[in-house]
């Protein structure tokens, strides 16, 4: 087996069998995989063939211990974002190539699931990949480069966005250009906003992200 770039937490399928799809769980600046991984339990029961994986960012947090970042976070300059969501892309895309190979399966039996700054990594990466992944669920995040989106779409993979109408982190406003650029775009969006949410995932965003995912990992019709 090849090594992976990227390390982190996992969970087993709940099938106790080999994987047929995987969830990688993205997290946001300063946190790791070991927070992420704590969707996983609540997907479980839905996707029992599935692996979930929690990789830590590849850099880390200077002054915080057990904090990663996809990227230096200073700020939200637009180019800043755009920069360093370009930096970080091609780790995330030699881990998730090595990830499945690894389990002999193909894009489209993989989805991605971000918070906040992994949300930028995935709506960043995903898109820009050949072959098209299963779907991507975005909590509480934007897109890294709005203006340059378009012009770097390889594939069109569902996309769920969910955020929280009350964010002071990464305002609501973010969720909505996401939102607008991507069905310019061409791509098939839905979306839930859970209202008086902060910069955090509710019980609602929760569900439905389970709803995506279920729906999108299905086993193909034969």
């Amino acid at each position: 087996m090849s090594a992976p770039l990227l390390d982190g937490p996992r969970l087993a399928p709940a099938s106790g069998g080999t994987p047929k799809q995987i969830v990688v769980l993205l997290h946001g600046y300063g946190s790791n995989g070991a927070d992420l991984i704590g969707l996983a339990p609540h997907w479980r029961g839905a996707l029992k063939d599935t692996l979930f994986v929690a990789p830590n960012a590849p850099e880390r947090v200077p002054g915080m211990p057990g904090g990663f970042q996809w990227w230096g976070l200073a700020s939200f300059d637009r180019a800043a974002l755009a920069a360093g969501a370009a930096r970080a892309a091609p780790v995330l895309d030699a881990y998730l190539d090595a990830l499945l190979a690894d389990h002999g399966l193909t894009d489209d039996r993989l989805a991605l699931v971000g918070f906040s700054q992994g949300t930028m990594m995935a709506l960043h990466v995903g898109p820009r990949r050949q072959r098209a992944l299963a779907g991507i669920v975005g909590y509480s995040g934007m897109l890294a480069d709005p203006a340059g989106f378009a012009g770097g779409v390889r594939s069109k993979p569902p996309v769920l966005l969910i955020h929280g109408d009350a964010d002071p982190v990464v305002p609501v406003a973010g969720f909505h250009e996401a939102k607008r650029e991507m069905h310019r775009s061409g791509f098939a969006v839905s979306d839930h906003l859970s209202r008086g949410l902060e910069h955090s995932v509710d019980m609602d965003g929760l569900r439905a992200g389970e709803r995506f995912l279920a729906r999108v990992l299905a086993p193909p019709v034969a």
